[in-house]
Formats: structure tokens, sequence, C-alpha cells
């Protein structure tokens, strides 16, 4: 659950943390005084769209703070995932530092991207906006809502009928590009014989430019190496009077001469007999080096035009020896495959007609998947929209066969509803007014909540999605479907922590926990405070909800009537 949010220096608010609590928390306030703005700050903590302009005027940057409380293993399992160490007490906790430059996201004070924190959140909370039923009159999110029922099963056939779809799709894509006439494979076969023939010509052998190479630096350096190597040869050796080995040698026996008088001395005697040696040993193989460093003028040709015949292949056939020898082993196979085209074509179309009658017979499997669970759904959504006062509600999922089959198969999933006795089933999108649109997207969340699903995945999962959000769901209602719709938040609030903005007293009577959003000006700011509320001070904005302009005994009398009928409700649900 959520346990509190804590937010600085954002629009109209200074600062305010807010301490929720379980069950139904109900936020209430005056139009404008910035209920949704909290809401806004939620949305941001979980990676949600920053503007420069929504931070509070002359500050330069802001705070929005979340604390969860959450013990779930999927949750333990994301974070490792993530390279991020659980606590030992279940605590999340996620904030997002917000500046004018840029935004810094942090999972327990570890730095994340704003990508980790929306995927963590999925398994945190679920916000129902203002305006979120509007998808309902889009088919797309008819077919996402019955297939987050579907289960299991129906994500694994699924996930089986995407694999598939690609892989025929796939084939398609190759045969289209590889479905030639006769004068363009009489083409192609010329060039890949030019090109096989002319990497075969040249006897290419794994390594061998590198040992070109080498050889042909020391080729085109070899008169800078003989002439510092002379030098070096003179400088070190014992034909040169101011040569290292005459002055080694005069050093050696001038030791010698004295070593008779002390034995400490035959050790260093030792170790310049043994430096002299090692400087013999250097001359030795420098004079050897130098004899054979002379190379024939027809080899340094050789050598050059080898390395540029190699270099032109590397330019048209890849960077390396390894590169081109693979690439002759490509075109090899490539005139095999045209040398019997027909054949290879043959083989290439039967491979995707089975593909494509497989597809065709999960895509069937998947169909039956849906029009069975379509079926469940369609009744469990009609008794919660009979409970959210459709009292005469006729409701129906339609699975019909589509044109084309896609990567979630053929079906066209689309709701069908009919609010008045006598009417035909028609779309949503023809019939459901806004606040009806808002019942019917309740209905759906209660359903879904009730069986551990989030409508924000595409499978099941287990385990329970710990808060719902719900920001002015109620929308275009009142009167006794009101009742209906905030016994139904209720229902929901027994099994996950509801947060609930709303501007209804009927529902805000239901609240566990009860907020009012506040705001106040002063000469030159604007501040929106929001604090928890006390059962009297939750009867006075009740009676504000019911209208009344000042708290006169029969407003309070109203209020506490409501604040009764609610808690009998609790108290059967």
């Amino acid at each position: 659950m959520l346990r509190s949010l804590h937010v600085k220096n954002l629009a109209l608010i200074r600062e305010t943390e807010v301490e929720f609590g379980e069950g139904l928390n109900i936020l209430t306030g005056e139009t404008g005084a910035g209920k949704s703005l909290l809401i806004g700050s939620v949305n941001l903590a979980l990676g949600g769209k920053f503007e420069k302009d929504m931070l509070r005027r002359g500050e330069e940057s802001g705070l929005v703070e979340l604390v969860f409380d959450c013990e779930e293993p999927r949750l333990a399992e994301k974070l490792k995932s993530m390279d991020l160490e659980p606590s030992e007490d279940g605590t999340v906790i996620l904030s997002r530092k917000l500046s004018s430059g840029k935004s810094i996201c942090r999972i327990n004070g570890e730095t994340v991207t704003a990508k980790q924190i929306k995927e963590l959140s999925e398994l945190l909370i679920d916000i129902h906006g203002q305006h979120e039923h509007q998808s309902l009159l889009h088919k797309k999110k008819h077919m996402e809502i019955l297939d987050a029922y579907a289960g299991a099963e129906f994500a694994k056939c699924a996930e089986q009928v995407g694999a598939l779809y690609h892989e025929c799709a796939a084939l398609e894509k190759r045969i289209s590009a590889e479905t030639l006439d006769d004068a363009s494979r009489g083409r192609e076969q010329s060039l890949a014989e030019f090109e096989q023939k002319e990497i075969a010509d040249a006897g290419l052998q794994p390594g061998e430019d590198e040992e070109l190479e080498q050889a042909y630096r020391k080729m085109s350096n070899s008169r800078k190496i003989a002439e510092s190597l002379a030098e070096s040869y003179r400088l070190s050796g014992n034909d040169a009077e101011d040569g290292a080995g005459n002055s080694l040698s005069r050093a050696l026996r001038a030791l010698r001469s004295v070593t008779m008088y002390d034995p400490a001395l035959e050790q260093m005697e030792e170790q310049l007999a043994e430096v002299e040696s090692l400087l013999s040993d250097y001359n030795h193989d420098v004079s050897e080096y130098m004899s054979d460093l002379e190379f024939d003028e027809e080899d340094f040709r050789s050598t050059e035009e080898r390395l540029n015949t190699i270099n032109h292949l590397k330019g048209k056939y890849g960077n390396t020896i390894e590169e081109i020898l693979k690439y002759k082993e490509e075109k090899e196979a490539y005139l095999e495959k045209l040398a019997d085209y027909d054949t290879y074509m043959q083989k290439l179309n039967a491979e995707w007609t089975e593909k494509q009658k497989l597809l065709e017979k999960t895509c069937e499997e998947l169909s039956g998947i849906r029009r069975k669970n379509a079926t469940v759904l369609t009744q469990k959504l009609k008794d919660a929209l009979i409970g959210l006062n459709f009292l005469t509600v006729e409701f129906d999922i339609a699975v019909r066969p589509g044109q084309t089959i896609t990567a979630k198969g053929y079906d066209d999933v689309e709701f069908l509803i009919s609010t008045n006795p006598g009417e035909s089933l028609k779309p949503l999108s023809q019939v459901a007014s806004g606040g009806e649109l808002s019942r019917i997207m309740l209905a759906i969340k209660t359903v879904l909540a009730g069986l551990m699903l989030s409508l924000k995945s595409l499978v099941a999962r287990s385990g329970q999605l710990p808060t719902v959000i719900f920001d002015e769901i109620d929308t275009g209602i009142s009167g006794r479907t009101a009742w209906k719709v905030a016994e139904q938040l209720s229902v929901l609030s027994g099994a996950h922590q509801v947060i609930c903005i709303t501007h209804l007293p009927q529902i805000a009577a239901m609240a566990d926990v009860h907020f009012v959003i506040e705001k106040s000006s002063t000469d030159d700011m604007t501040i929106t405070d929001i604090h928890k509320v006390s059962e009297e001070e939750s009867l006075a904005e009740l009676a504000r909800l019911l209208g009344s302009d000042a708290l006169t005994e029969a407003a309070l009398s109203n209020a506490k009537e409501m604040k009764e009928q609610a808690g009998m409700f609790k108290e059967t649900r």
C-alpha cells in the first residue's frame, strides 16, 4: 500500500506530506483547490512527463516522494533484476527531484531511469484518471480488457500466435525478396559467379595479410633500420674507441686487478662479466640481423602487389580475410540455390504454407479461449453494472472474426450495451454517456481487481496490485447511482488500498480515511494544502458537498445520516 506522499515546490504546493491509510482513502475539496494536482504529483514520481512550468513560481527545484509498504515476492525479484537491493522491511521509496534542466529518479536512494520507475510502479499502483473511461470508446481497449481477464492459458496461446505471425511475416518478406524472373536470375548468377571466382583466384590464406604487412613495413624502412642498427652496433661494439664494448672490457680488467684483495669484489666481477657477455650476444645478434636485412627488389614489388590485391578485395567483400572467405562461401551457397532455383522457391513457399496453416489453427484456438472467457466476463460485468445502478442493462462482449490476421490473432472484440428495455445492443461509443462510461470502467476494474489482475498487463499475474487510485471516477453521476458507485469502491477497498478524489458526498461518506484539500491565498502567493480530517470535520465537509452554505443543524444531520448509512453498508459488505 501507499504509506505516504511527500510533495515540495510543485505548482501551488509549497510542501505537504500525506499519510494514507488502509481501505478507502477519500480526497475532497473545492473546485480548483488542487485535487488533481495530487494525482499529477504521483504520476510524476512514477516517471510521468515533466515540464519545467510545473515547478512552483520562483523555485528552481521540486521533489515528489512516494513510500510504499509491500512485501510482494515479485517486487523483490523485480528490484534484483534492476540490480537494486530490496529493503528488509519491504519498504519501497520512489523519489524524483525536479529542476528546470533535468530530473533525477531514485528507488530506495539509488539513481535509476524513469523507465525503470515505470516498470516497478506496475507492481505497486494503478491510476485511473479523470478521462481514462474515454478509452472504452476504442475497440482496442476492449480486446486488452478481455485478454487481461483470460489468464495464463490465453497468455501462452497468444505468445505462440505472436511468434508464428512474425515467422510467417519473415518468410513472406523473404519470398518476396527472392522471387526473380529469368532475366534477373541470370544477372544475379553472373554477378555471384564473378565475385566467387575473383575471390577464389586470389587464393587467400587466413593471417596472410598480417604477415605481408609486417614484411612490407620492414622492406619499406630497411634503409632506416640499417643505418640505426649500424650506429647502435658501433656504439655498443669493440671496433670504435668509444664503443661500449671497449669501455666495458677496460672496466672488467681494472676490477679483476683488485679482486685478490677483497673476496666481496668477486661478486661485482661476476656481475660485470655477465653484462659484457650480454653485450657481446647483443652485438652478435645485430650483426646477423644486418646480414639478413638485404632483400631482392622483386620480393618487394611482389609483396606490394599482393597487399594491393588483398586490400582491393577487402574494399569489396569484407574488412578481413576471414570475412572475405565467408562472403565467398555465401556466394557459393547462393549459386547452388540459383542452380536449383525452382526447387528452392517451392520449398520456401511450402514452408510458408505450413506455417500459415499452423498460425490459422493457433489463432482459432486463441479465438476459442477468448470466446469462452468473453461469456464468463460478460456475466460478471453485467452483474457489476447492475450493482452500479444499471437496473435494466444488457451487456455483451462480441468476439467476431476480423478481416486479417495480426500478431494478436484474427478476432475483432467489441463491448455492446443496452441501457433501456427494448433497445438492441449497440457499441459503447453509440450509447454510453460520460457518467455511464465511468461506471462501466469502475465495474471492469472491480471485476479484474477481484481476480487479482491489473488492467495494465495483458497477461494474468499472481499477487495483488496493492493500491488503486481513482481521479474523479464519479463524473456525470449522482443520486442513487452515486451510492452504488460508493458501495463498489468500498467493496474494492476490502482487497486493495483505494485512493479516490471525489466531489460527491455519497462517495465521501464511505471513506475509511478522509482528507480535505484546501487553497489559501496571501498578497503574493497561493498555496494548496492537504490534511486528514477528524470525524467531526468530515461531517462538516460532507455538509459542504451536500450544497450547504452554512453548517446548519439540518445540513449536519443529513451528513451524519449519510455516514451512518455508509457505516451500515461497510459492516455488511
